[in-house]
């Protein structure tokens, strides 16, 4: 008789996430993953069509922030595992309604963590029979680490000094993890990763709204004099290395998962632009409708991770570059925009 491993995902439904699931899914037959997603403006349904039917995956609409809800999630499917997506994420929000973003990335992660101690732990460093090998991963982000000057990389060892509500909500929900592995010796791994890119990503990200905005004709906005870096990493690539950590990354240890594709913000707008030039040809360069606009509060200069520990530990390695994976985002935008 075939054993199925039981998996809380949450936000699934997002960018991230809805990359994720049918990755794994496709990867380990054996699986039953339960999807908790609470739709807010970043989840989207539609970004799971491949999977719906698929009798190894269920959907569940909820709030991370209701432990009652997850209590009962927890009794029904006795998790051996959880997967932590879910956050509000973007930055430019986070300016604007700070709030959510501390109730869903702080208090969401303690409810998620503290309801699987209590299901898999009967006591500190005391785990419930059969719990043995049950695991917490928590997703997170290199913002964590505030921002780089021109040179240096983040490590797993760079002190954390987030600059926005985002990233400081972000950096509570990693330490919360970590507490959780220090004080009860829970089995726990985080990752962070650097800026993702691919499909399905939320149409308000830089990305898709270069993307959109060029082929609607409307002015591209571009912060500031565009000089800002990060280093890019195709959702793919992201998505196995979760899955490297979920599997063999060592307990309370973190990762950082980066693409070693750092790229300034004029250079992303004009690679796509060119890209456009060459496959939808408009009367003038898509260049041309390229505009500076204010730079947002606290915008760090430069994030860039270093990835060694992963590839060294893991055997993990992008398999995009930045030039590689932007085709195949550009393909996939188009083909929605279109339809």
């Amino acid at each position: 008789m075939v054993t199925f491993q039981k998996i809380l995902i949450t936000g699934g439904a997002g960018f991230i996430g809805s990359n994720f699931i049918p990755f794994f899914l496709q990867k380990n037959s054996t699986t039953q993953l339960v999807n908790l997603d609470n739709l807010t403006y970043a989840g989207d349904l539609s970004n799971l069509k491949e999977i719906e039917n698929n009798s190894n995956y269920t959907f569940v609409k909820g709030d991370i922030c209701d432990r009652k809800l997850i209590e009962k999630l927890f009794d029904k499917y006795q998790f051996d595992g959880v997967i932590h997506f879910a956050a509000e994420s973007h930055v430019d929000n986070s300016i604007s309604n700070p709030g959510a973003f501390i109730n869903t990335n702080i208090t969401g992660t303690f409810n998620l963590i503290d309801v699987a101690k209590s299901h898999w732990m009967s006591a500190p460093f005391q785990l419930i029979e059969g719990k043995e090998n049950n695991r917490f991963h928590h997703i997170s982000t290199d913002e964590v680490y505030g921002t780089l000057g021109e040179t240096g990389l983040f490590t797993e060892q760079t002190p954390y000094a987030p600059n926005s509500p985002y990233s400081a909500s972000k950096a509570s929900s990693d330490f919360i993890v970590r507490s959780y592995y220090h004080t009860y010796g829970m089995n726990v791994v985080t990752t962070n990763c650097s800026n993702n890119y691919g499909p399905k990503q939320h149409d308000e990200k830089l990305i898709p709204t270069i993307i959109r905005k060029a082929i609607s004709g409307e002015s591209i906005p571009v912060y500031g004099d565009g000089q800002n870096i990060r280093d890019w990493l195709y959702v793919l690539d992201h998505c196995k290395g979760i899955d490297f950590v979920y599997n063999k990354g060592k307990k309370g240890f973190t990762y950082n998962i980066g693409g070693k594709n750092e790229r300034n913000n004029l250079y992303i707008v004009n690679t796509i632009c060119s890209i456009l030039d060459d496959i939808i040809p408009n009367k003038s360069s898509y260049k041309n409708q390229i505009t500076f606009v204010k730079d947002r509060p606290g915008h760090d200069f430069r994030y860039a991770i270093d990835a060694s520990k992963i590839e060294n530990e893991l055997s993990w390695k992008a398999d995009e570059n930045f030039e590689s994976g932007i085709r195949k985002t550009i393909d996939w935008y188009l083909d929605k925009y279109n339809n």
